[in-house]
């Protein structure tokens, strides 16, 4: 099970955090979220991660040179792409040496077919609530629409998950082999973009990781 901590900017509680040592970091590269890092962006804020966690760049339709610009600057290991960036996009920043992550907003009209295009472009598919936001709300999708999925491609969970929430995603985890993780951001913050480091080591714990 693995575990993506996102929405970083604060070099003392990335570090922090990176103590509890998750398996993925995110850094918000899109100005009208409150927990972006564009502009600010420091390579010291990832000197803290360990080999365990990987540092991952959020985009929501970032222009191709500019993403890549961004990964190879800061030496990132992933792309999430939270936006309707295109199959040849994700190939691009794959092919440039990077995983991607790319984001699907979930809700009850969602085909989960029409992601199979993205299968061999992405290492993950991120499955969010749906909003305008793109990510960040703090609110659920009906976690019973997994039933409908059929790829074989890994899902990282997201989208309002709380400490909460623990003993319900341990039975998720049992009951869908393709869920390989949990994305965490509004629900374990002390303001956005600075987390509570005590609050996810307690959900660490719960989880077992």
């Amino acid at each position: 099970m693995k575990i993506k901590v996102c929405g970083m900017r604060d070099s003392q509680n990335v570090a922090d955090v990176a103590s509890l040592s998750p398996d993925f970091m995110g850094f918000i590269f899109y100005p009208p979220s409150p927990r972006s890092v564009s502009g600010i962006f420091k390579k010291e804020l990832l000197e803290s991660l360990t080999a365990k966690t990987s540092p991952v760049a959020v985009f929501v339709n970032s222009p191709i040179d500019y993403a890549l610009s961004i990964l190879k600057e800061y030496n990132f290991k992933y792309a999430q792409l939270h936006g309707g960036e295109s199959v040849a996009y994700c190939d691009e920043i794959k092919k440039a040496g990077f995983g991607v992550i790319k984001v699907f907003s979930i809700d009850e009209h969602t085909s989960f077919e029409e992601m199979a295009e993205f299968a061999t472009v992405a290492d993950y598919f991120l499955f969010d609530t749906k909003s305008p936001k793109h990510g960040g709300t703090g609110q659920k999708f009906a976690w019973s629409l997994l039933d409908k999925y059929t790829l074989d491609k890994p899902v990282i969970l997201s989208g309002g998950i709380g400490l909460e929430d623990a003993n319900e995603l341990k039975e998720i985890d049992k009951k869908y082999s393709w869920v390989v993780g949990f994305d965490l951001n509004s629900k374990f913050e002390i303001e956005a973009g600075v987390k509570d480091v005590e609050k996810l080591r307690q959900f660490f714990l719960a989880l077992g990781v």
